[in-house]
C-alpha cells in the first residue's frame, strides 16, 4: 500500500471517528447535571459497607473489582509483550550502509543543575508515591497513580546519573519479580476471599474505623498489590527502552 494510499485511509477513518465521537458528544446530559442514580447509590452506602471514606476507590476495588483487575492485567500483558520484544533485539543486528550518517543518537551530558535537582526530589517523590498508594482508601489516589509516582523515582535516578546507576538500585531480577508479584497479589486476595467462604474479591479483614489508615479490609492490600505491579512495570519499561537505546549505540559506534 503506497503512502498515498493509506493517507487516505485515515483520513477517512479519522472522520467517521471524529463523527462518532461528536454525535456522541451532542447526546450528553449538560456540564455539572449528574443523572444517577448509581454515584447516588454509592455516596449514601459505600462508606459504611466499605469503610472506605474515598468511595472512588470502593467502587473500583470492591463494586467492580473484577474489572479493575481486567484493567490490571491488560497493563501487565503489555509490559510483558514489550518487554519480550524488546529483549528478543538485545542479538539482533541491525544493516546499515556505512554511507549513511548517523543523527541525533547522542545525547548530551546531564547538567549539574539536573542531577541536584534529581538528587534533592528522589527522596520526596518516593515518600508521596507511597503515601498515595497507602492512603488510596482514604483520599484521592491509589495503586494505580502511586505506582506511577514511584517509578518517577527510577526516571529521576537515571536522570541524575547513568543508565549504570540505575541498574545499581533496579536489579532486573528483582522488578521482574515485583511484577509479576503486584499481578498474582490482586488475584491472591480475591482466592483469599473464596476461601474465607464468601466470593471471589469479598472481603475476609476486619473493616476497622472509617478514616483511619487500618480500615477498609482488603481495599489497601489490593492497592499495595496494584501500587507494586505498575511501578515494577513503567520501571520495567524505562530500563528496557534505555537498554535498546545503547544496544543502537553500541552498534552504530565506530
Amino acid at each position: 500500500m503506497s503512502p498515498a494510499v493509506r493517507r487516505r485511509v485515515f483520513l477517512v477513518a479519522a472522520a467517521g471517528l471524529g463523527a462518532l465521537l461528536l454525535w456522541g458528544l451532542s447526546g450528553l446530559p449538560p456540564f455539572g447535571v449528574y443523572l444517577g442514580p448509581y454515584g447516588d447509590v454509592l455516596n449514601a452506602v459505600a462508606v459504611g459497607e466499605r469503610h472506605a471514606t474515598n468511595v472512588v476507590a470502593a467502587v473500583t476495588f470492591d463494586y467492580r473489582g473484577v474489572d479493575t483487575m481486567g484493567e490490571e492485567y491488560i497493563l501487565f500483558a503489555a509490559v510483558i509483550g514489550t518487554a519480550i520484544l524488546l529483549r528478543a533485539q538485545r542479538d539482533e543486528e541491525e544493516q546499515r550502509d556505512p554511507s549513511e550518517a548517523v543523527e541525533g543518537r547522542s545525547a548530551p551530558p546531564t547538567s549539574n543543575a539536573v542531577r541536584v535537582l534529581g538528587l534533592a526530589l528522589l527522596g520526596p517523590i518516593v515518600v508521596f508515591g507511597v503515601y498515595v498508594v497507602t492512603h488510596g482508601h482514604l483520599t484521592p489516589g491509589g495503586g494505580f497513580q502511586g505506582g506511577v509516582v514511584l517509578a518517577t523515582g527510577a526516571l529521576l535516578v537515571f536522570l541524575s546519573g547513568e543508565y549504570v546507576t540505575l541498574l545499581r538500585v533496579r536489579p532486573e531480577v528483582l522488578i521482574d519479580a515485583a511484577e509479576a508479584a503486584g499481578a498474582a497479589g490482586y488475584v491472591a486476595v480475591g482466592l483469599a476471599g473464596m476461601l474465607a467462604g464468601g466470593a471471589f474479591l469479598d472481603n475476609f479483614l476486619p473493616l476497622g474505623h472509617a478514616g483511619t489508615l487500618v480500615s477498609a479490609g482488603t481495599l489497601p492490600l489490593i492497592n499495595l498489590a496494584v501500587g507494586l505491579e505498575v511501578a515494577a512495570g513503567f520501571v520495567l519499561l524505562l530500563t528496557e527502552f534505555l537498554e535498546q537505546t545503547l544496544v543502537i549505540r553500541r552498534r552504530e559506534a565506530p
